[in-house]
């Protein structure tokens, strides 16, 4: 079918979906891009959406791997999330990734599609993740020169304070929750100055817990999540290893069929 417009969304597990569970849709999650095409479907019958981000992809990765197959569906708007997962690793040479970064995001508002770009997020609450603060803070900087240069939107991520919020990450404490993507689609609705007729669900309370009790709740954390986090990066290995993109090609689908997000219990904090 002809599409009116159409929105590729670019990354890795932040945009595929992670967090936001869902076992009817392709790899098992729906996420904030999904929720924003959705919207946009609403106001727009011939509105096209394809989804090429994959967990676990670093900013190379997605550079060679996503950006021509974006391009070759001629997109009138494109989300790009990528550097994440460079960040967390022991050594990078963020001015050499953010010069190939900077090349695809020339290439994509070449050809005349508006840009998304996201900075990172401000985990400084985070005794894991908070010790990437500063790398975060680099990056987001030439996230915001590269968006300059090329004309593209900025999603500023870090500056959001809401997703301080516990209860919008999910139980790995790595990717939101199911709340976390519906609050993450509205703040790109209304940087793209579109409709929003989604409601945010009330959030059950944070859990009070004991010293004790918080000591266990991250040693569980630790065994299930981060063990095999580490457990991958040593073997050489992703998670989204044996995955496929979501939406590979433009697509539709009928958004008053998909279920609002559900409340879930908040992850203890660090």
């Amino acid at each position: 079918m002809e599409f009116s417009a159409r929105y590729v969304a670019l990354g890795d597990s932040f945009t595929e979906g992670v967090g936001d569970d869902d076992a009817s849709l392709p790899n098992g999650v729906r996420g904030w891009a999904d929720r924003v095409a959705e919207q946009l479907m609403l106001a727009d019958p011939a509105f096209g959406y394809a989804n090429l981000a994959i967990r676990g992809r670093k900013l190379r990765a997605i550079m060679d791997e996503q950006v021509d197959a974006a391009l070759a569906l001629a997109p009138t708007l494109v989300t790009l999330y990528a550097g994440a997962n460079d960040i967390l690793r022991p050594r990078i040479d963020i001015d050499a990734l953010m010069a190939r970064y900077d090349d695809g995001v020339r290439r994509l508002r070449a050809s005349g599609a508006t840009v998304l770009l996201f900075t990172g997020f401000d985990a400084s609450a985070s005794a894991v993740f908070g010790t990437m603060r500063g790398r975060t803070a680099i990056y987001n900087e030439l996230v915001r020169e590269i968006a300059d240069n090329h004309g593209a939107l900025i999603v500023d991520y870090w500056r959001m304070r809401e997703f301080r919020d516990w209860r919008m990450w999910g139980q790995d404490r790595m990717h939101m929750s199911a709340a976390g993507h519906l609050l993450m689609a509205k703040k790109v609705l209304a940087l793209i100055e579109a409709e929003d007729l989604t409601e945010h669900p009330a959030l059950p309370d944070l859990p009070v817990l004991t010293a004790l009790q918080s000591i266990r709740a991250n040693a569980d954390w630790a065994r299930t999540y981060v063990g095999p986090w580490l457990g991958r990066r040593l073997r050489g290995v992703s998670s989204g290893d044996a995955l496929s993109p979501r939406y590979p090609r433009l697509t539709r689908f009928d958004p008053v069929a998909r279920p609002a997000v559900q409340p879930q219990g908040a992850p203890a904090g660090d």
